[in-house]
């Protein structure tokens, strides 16, 4: 919701209300289609919830993580994504400037969120394949809880500090149509750094070390079952198979990712030399909000253990005694 400044005279020209030229049978239509998105978004990440929160055997540190990723996406779901495609559908801000600057503040804050939830998990993977005793030693499920802490009061701390330190804040003009929070060269470029270039620089590197750490470990299988099975290609099959699926979600999870955040970036660091469109601006939000809406596919529906939770879910079986027990993961 913060893009980088420019002429102030020209704001409320580029953002005036235009007319809806859609005829009323589409508007119903995109109307339908926000509400599955915003449905399959909070469902999606709820299911997540449910099943870490409930289920004793995925309380674990890693899952930890995604369940704050979980609870980011969830709320971006329900306080931004409803006023972000009405916005869009009506081609204009309708609601009033309080609302607004709730939007900016609540928006602003999630995002960078979900983004170190993010980088926070491929550390956390990272470390558990690279050094396996030491994690198991070291990380618990209590110093996990610090770490998610940490990370959603840093969270807030940028962002309140941005607010702040930006200088237009305080002194926030609307004009019709608009809901916007205009960073200044400095802090478009601070933001730049903080919510996009370093997070994905810890993701791109420390995935691009799991999976040569994950094809070492694959190799050496193939290579001790060569030794002792030379006539069975079972456990051989069963590495090389392991090895692509790996790779495969690890270039979903990165690719998605990049996809969805990219967008916003450049367009917040070209928004001084390119002339501000709303509709641009507006779906490159859309695309950022997205990221949440696949999240819960991402971390989770790759997985056996979700499939399972959510059919227990579903068939209503968490209600029963000691339902908490059952093994998911097996």
């Amino acid at each position: 919701m913060n893009l980088t400044e420019f002429n102030q005279s020209d704001r409320c020209e580029h953002f005036s209300c235009p007319e809806r030229s859609v005829s009323p049978a589409v508007y119903v239509l995109l109307y339908v289609c926000s509400a599955s998105v915003i449905l399959l978004t909070v469902c999606g990440n709820m299911l997540v919830i449910i099943s870490v929160f409930h289920f004793k055997k995925l309380q674990t540190p890693t899952n930890t993580l995604v369940l704050s990723l979980a609870v980011s996406d969830f709320l971006i779901g329900t306080c931004v994504m409803l006023p972000m495609l009405i916005w869009t559908i009506e081609s204009c801000w309708i609601f009033d400037k309080g609302y607004c600057i709730c939007l900016i503040i609540t928006s602003f804050f999630l995002g960078n969120l979900s983004i170190y939830n993010v980088a926070l998990i491929s550390v956390d993977r990272y470390l558990a394949l690279s050094n396996p005793f030491f994690y198991t030693n070291t990380i618990s499920w209590r110093t996990m809880c610090i770490v998610v802490y940490a990370n959603w009061c840093l969270c807030l701390g940028y962002v309140i500090a941005v607010l702040y330190f930006n200088g237009n804040f305080m002194s926030f003009v609307m004009c019709p149509g608009e809901c916007f929070n205009f960073l200044n060269e400095v802090w478009s470029v601070i933001d730049l750094i903080h919510s996009f270039i370093f997070p994905i620089f810890v993701i791109i590197i420390l995935y691009i070390r799991i999976f040569m750490i994950a094809k070492k470990h694959a190799t050496a299988i193939r290579e001790l079952n060569n030794h002792t099975r030379p006539k069975t290609q079972k456990i051989t099959s069963h590495s090389m198979k392991s090895e692509r699926k790996a790779a495969k979600v690890l270039g979903i999870l990165v690719s998605v990712f990049l996809v969805c955040l990219l967008p916003y970036f450049i367009y917040s660091l070209l928004g001084h030399v390119i002339e501000p469109q709303l509709e641009t601006i507006q779906k490159v939000l859309i695309i950022l909000c997205l990221n949440s809406t696949i999240n819960p596919i991402i971390y989770a529906l790759f997985y056996p253990w979700f499939r399972r939770c959510f059919k227990l879910i579903l068939t209503l079986q968490i209600f029963k005694r000691d339902s908490a027990l059952i093994n998911v993961l097996s």
